[in-house]
């Protein structure tokens, strides 16, 4: 074992360029960051130093001597939403994408869920989800039917004034809604997304959960748990692997939330992994076309980062990466197919290039060789190269 704890920061959405088969997902040319470099409010110091520059196929002027290890990874699954790239990330390819719904969901799907939990279904159509809830929130309120709608993404969501109908009552249909969702209709993510009135308009609140599909088949995490190691998440992590192969987690809603839970992770004494994942870029700034947003939320990202490699321990390994992308600049407002970054952060890390990996799971394959952990994903580790 040549690290005892290994950190893995999911900057969700974060990609760097356009993926090879970028085009075949309708992306050519997206690169968000990129698109987040043109912002007056972008500065990266840190993350340049550490390498993030210098990755293959970055345009940005890179570092004479970066301090870490760094890598472009290459997306192997047939998709590019949350559940798949993290599932990668964790070691399972999905070879099959999950099912969408340009067109919104079938009648018996809509019937099913409207007798399930005894309110009507409004909407029923891809939808940006700030526009859904000014478009639909009157008629929500006045009918207590359930707003429910989807996007690119293989997602059931399901909106709700939180005066009109409870958040636990919101919740216990999403439950419903994921146990209907199964087979050919196997979504990756049933997701509640509650709002209310805030000076006359609709707002989302922070209380989003999503239920996810589970994984097919054992998980990094899994395999770490079933060998006794510690598996500990942070964000919605918990919620991407359907609560399992974790035994302590964090459950966040921001960015803010999310780093702070980090830093008190660093402080605790285990033996194993804690996955983390940042949502806010994606959520509250790809999607949202917020280039300046973007751009601040990755700042600020780069000004606490020192704080936390800062209290790393000798024996500590930080990995740096994303799911996807999300290019804000683009006139699409959903997940865009492109390269990630990956950096190795540590004070036993050798700087140096590691190339261009294909496949996020190269992650979970070297996770578990530093733990000793047998696995048959079919991958390289590049453990040795640290």
């Amino acid at each position: 074992m040549f690290f005892q704890r290994i950190f893995i920061i999911v900057l969700d959405s974060f990609g760097i360029g356009n993926a090879p088969d970028a085009e075949a997902f309708g992306d050519s040319g997206a690169n968000t960051l990129l698109s987040c470099a043109a912002s007056p409010y972008f500065s990266l110091p840190h993350l340049k130093r550490h390498g993030l520059f210098n990755i293959d196929g970055v345009t940005l002027p890179g570092t004479a001597a970066p301090c870490s290890a760094y890598a472009r990874l290459q997306e192997a699954g047939a998709g590019k939403d949350t559940t798949i790239g993290h599932w990668e990330i964790a070691g399972l390819v999905s070879q099959t994408p999950l099912p969408t719904y340009p067109h919104g969901f079938p009648q018996e799907i809509v019937q099913a869920f409207e007798t399930a939990t005894g309110r009507n279904v409004i909407c029923n159509k891809p939808y940006s989800g700030t526009a859904v809830i000014q478009d639909y929130g009157e008629e929500q309120e006045q009918s207590g039917a359930f707003i429910v709608y989807t996007s690119a993404d293989s997602v059931f969501q399901i909106a709700a004034n939180t005066a009109v109908i409870p958040l636990e009552e919101l919740y216990a249909a999403c439950e419903k809604a994921r146990n209907i969702l199964t087979g050919k209709h196997a979504v990756g993510r049933v997701i509640a997304r509650p709002f209310a009135t805030q000076n006359g308009t609709y707002v989302r609140t922070a209380d989003r959960r999503d239920f996810s599909l589970a994984p097919p088949q054992n998980t990094m995490l899994d395999l770490l748990m079933q060998h006794g190691f510690d598996t500990i998440s942070v964000g919605k992590i918990y919620d991407i692997f359907a609560h399992r192969g974790i035994r302590e987690h964090t459950l966040t809603h921001s960015n803010a939330e999310g780093m702070a839970a980090s830093e008190t992770m660093l402080e605790k004494a285990f033996t194993g992994l804690c996955f983390v994942n940042l949502v806010d870029f994606d959520m509250l700034y790809g999607h949202r076309n917020d280039v300046d947003g973007y751009a601040n939320a990755l700042t600020v990202f780069d000004t606490w980062l020192p704080h936390f490699t800062a209290k790393m321990h000798a024996d500590d390994l930080l990995l740096i990466t994303a799911d996807h992308g999300c290019d804000p600049a683009t006139p699409s407002t959903d997940h865009s197919r492109e390269c990630v970054p990956l950096l190795c952060i540590g004070k036993r890390v050798k700087p140096q290039n590691l190339g261009t990996l294909t496949g996020f799971s190269c992650i979970a394959k070297t996770v578990l060789e530093n733990f000793a952990v047998e696995n048959d994903i079919p991958t390289h580790s590049f453990l040795n190269k640290l």
